[in-house]
């Protein structure tokens, strides 16, 4: 698999611009033999948009969105971040996948930050599922952001057959520690690759850089293996594009190496969290 991270800075409600950037980025990957092109969460909007959430919320019938499905019939599989408008009427932080010339996944953020500087659970409703998606590539797994901060995510997406991971993001830089280093940074790259390891599959985070209303976006986007080791790592700040190969044969030589995966216990971990569920809420 040919994919390409998309480390974008998107401008903060302008949908025009970001479309453009986006139109202008698959044309240039389905140029460059790219599989899957990958950009960062809200990547159509950008990210502190507060009372211009439903300014720039898109239903999937969208016809920008159709373009982009379009796109995709041409041999390009595509994930982008939106405001989803829903039938209900209802906003969603979410990611959707195109492929062979549909919307063939959607993911809504789970989790929705509202703590220190985020706002999420103000302006948006959360999503209620997370599910793995078969593509052509294999089964993928698709998180937002704080979702990939809950390890159970992670976990049914691998037990639902996930075999590459995509976690898109819209993290800031916060917390220099007393080495310079930023602990966003760290923090992401220490969660990432422990999935990647303890799952047994392939990794890609991608996350956005530019600058809002003060807050920079550290980027850093990566690309991890099944054993947990970075591949490919883009640039702090630096608005740029990274593509690698993802040999899937990898998959196997790491499964048999280490066979975590085929050795959980999921009955186990089902039960218990029935008897937990239980106990904390009766029946």
């Amino acid at each position: 698999m040919k994919i390409r991270m998309q480390q974008s800075a998107p401008r903060l409600g302008d949908l025009d611009n970001n479309f453009e950037q986006t139109r202008s980025a698959i044309e240039q990957a389905l140029a460059d033999g790219v599989e899957l092109i990958v950009f960062p969460e809200l990547s159509l909007t950008g990210y502190l948009l507060k009372d211009m959430v439903a300014q720039v919320a898109m239903t999937a019938e969208d016809t920008r969105l159709a373009e982009l499905a379009e796109f995709s019939r041409r041999g390009i599989s595509i994930l982008v971040g939106l405001v989803e408008h829903s039938r209900g009427h209802f906003f969603y932080n979410s990611a959707f996948y195109f492929e062979d010339g549909r919307l063939l996944h959607r993911h809504r953020k789970a989790y929705l930050p509202t703590y220190g500087m985020f706002d999420e659970g103000r302006y948006f409703s959360p999503g209620s599922r997370v599910k793995a998606v078969q593509s052509r590539f294999g089964k993928l797994g698709i998180m937002i952001c704080e979702d990939a901060w809950h390890p159970v995510n992670p976990y049914i997406l691998c037990q639902d057959g996930a075999q590459v991971l995509l976690v898109i993001s819209n993290s800031p830089v916060r917390g220099m520690n007393e080495n310079g280093q930023f602990q966003s940074v760290i923090n992401w790259a220490r969660i990432t690759q422990s999935y990647a390891l303890l799952h047994s599959s392939f990794l890609v985070y991608v996350n956005r850089v530019g600058c809002e209303d003060g807050i920079s976006f550290s980027g850093c986007s990566q690309a991890i293996d099944p054993n947990g080791e970075p591949l490919l790592t883009l640039p702090f700040l630096e608005e740029t594009t990274g593509t690698l190969d993802l040999d899937m044969n990898e998959l196997t030589r790491s499964r048999i190496h280490s066979p975590i995966l085929r050795d959980e216990n999921f009955l186990m971990s089902f039960n218990e969290l029935k008897r937990i569920k239980k106990a904390l809420f009766g029946n």
